[in-house]
Formats: C-alpha cells, sequence, structure tokens
C-alpha cells in the first residue's frame, strides 16, 4: 500500500482549517487509517475543530480493538463528536464550530469509509472515478428532492450550506459506505477546497496519469490553486494494491 497527503492554504483564505492524516501502517487494531476533516466556525474555531476530531479519532482508535472498521469507526466518531460540542459549550471564542470528516480503512481488499459533511472519498476503477460517499449539503438534498438541476447557477451559489457536521449537536450520525478494491485502484480523500474547483474528469486524469502519488497529489493542489484557489485543499490519494500485486 502507498499513500501521500497534502494540504493548503489556497490562494484566498488567510489560514488553513482542513486537517489530515495518513497512515499506512497498523492504527490500533486497523490496519491503516485515512482521514480528511475540514473545519468551520469563527477565526480559529474551524482550525481547532478539524485538529480536535483527526487526533482524538487517531487516540481513540489507537486505543480500540473491539469490532471491524464500521464499529471502530462509528464509535470513536460518537466519541469525538460528543468532546468537541462539549469544548464548544464551554468556551465562548469556540462556540458554533464544527467541521466535516471522511474517514477510510482498507481491510482484505474492502474499502470502508465513512463520512459527514461535504468532504469526499472517490474511488478510481479501471481509468473512470466515482464518488463514493454522498455529500450532507443543501444543494445535494435539493438535488435528490428534484427541485435543484446540479451545476445550474443556484446549485453553485448554496453549494458550500452543509447539513450535517462533526461538533454541532450533542448527536450525529455518519453515513457508511463499503467499496470492493482491485489491482491498481486509488481512491481519493479530499475537501471541497479540490472538488468545488476541479471537475471529476481532471481528478481522475490527473490520478490516472504518469508520476508518483506525491507528484499527482501535487498537481491536484496545483490545479484547485490555479481555477482560483478559493478554499483550503486537502488531499489524501492511495494506492491500496499496486498493478500485479497480490490481494492483502
Amino acid at each position: 500500500m502507498e499513500a501521500y497527503a497534502l494540504t493548503d492554504t489556497g490562494r484566498v483564505r488567510n489560514m488553513n482549517q482542513d486537517y489530515i492524516y495518513s497512515s499506512p501502517e497498523k492504527v490500533g487494531s486497523l490496519p491503516n487509517l485515512f482521514l480528511v476533516a475540514d473545519g468551520m466556525g469563527g477565526h480559529k474555531a474551524g482550525d481547532y475543530a478539524s485538529r480536535y476530531a483527526v487526533e482524538n479519532l487517531v487516540v481513540y482508535l489507537n486505543r480500540s480493538c473491539q469490532g471491524g472498521p464500521v464499529i471502530q469507526l462509528k464509535d470513536g466518531i460518537r466519541q469525538v463528536n460528543e468532546g468537541l460540542f462539549e469544548e464548544s459549550r464551554s468556551r465562548e471564542e469556540l462556540r458554533g464550530m464544527g467541521c466535516t470528516l471522511v474517514a477510510a480503512v482498507v481491510e482484505d481488499n474492502t474499502l470502508y469509509v465513512a463520512n459527514i459533511g461535504d468532504s469526499r472519498l472517490y474511488l478510481i476503477q479501471g481509468g473512470s472515478i466515482r464518488q463514493v460517499t454522498k455529500d450532507h449539503s443543501y444543494v445535494e438534498e435539493m438535488v435528490a428532492m428534484g427541485q435543484m438541476r446540479r451545476g445550474s447557477a443556484d446549485y453553485n451559489s448554496h453549494k458550500n450550506i452543509i447539513t450535517r457536521a462533526l461538533g454541532i449537536g450533542r448527536n450525529v450520525e455518519p453515513d457508511f459506505f463499503e467499496a470492493e478494491l482491485e489491482n491498481g485502484d486509488y481512491f481519493l480523500l479530499c475537501s471541497d477546497g479540490l472538488s468545488n474547483m476541479v471537475d471529476d474528469e481532471t481528478i481522475c486524469r490527473i490520478i490516472t496519469g504518469g508520476g508518483s502519488l506525491k507528484e499527482k497529489a501535487v498537481r491536484l493542489i496545483d490545479e484547485a490553486n490555479g481555477r482560483g484557489g478559493a478554499d483550503n485543499i486537502a488531499v489524501v490519494l492511495v494506492k491500496p494494491l499496486g498493478k500485479g500485486d497480490e490481494p492483502c
């Protein structure tokens, strides 16, 4: 397994509120772990929220050994959410903070994904790209109800409104997804600083093109910045099985 993680402030923001984690090695009893969180809140509250979520989830998972990836992620996210919510209630400067979270674990060639908010996980398989997660956003809910067209002016002007986030309430319900992996696949965790600036086809072209994972991650960041860099950008790119590799 190969992985490379990179985050960038972008061309507009003064502070980077995205936070990432990438471990192809074991974390507790999990064989690997990949995380992206995108903070929301006041000047430093969003930065605090994303860092708190990622760091405390990693601590929890390092100590946990009960159950498979879904159970461990669900329990860890619940505990981290409660802690983040209490922090926001006890400190005025952190009131109203929260963050998105997308988490991934690969076990026995199955990709397990947890998602809250509009940070995404893409699977690049057989030369094509598929968004595995579903955005918890106002616009995607409107699209699902047939009341908005994806890519329309109305969609683009409201796409930063999220309907679910970590830390804004005492309880939160993550969505879980599974995907079977094949030799030569990639998967990508990213914040909306990438997905709002770069279309899926370009993301796929960069990832399936030549170069190392680091070079591809840098190209993704550069592409988002080249198109305006309107937000912080987070990229965690993983190649779980190399072409011709034996399954884990």
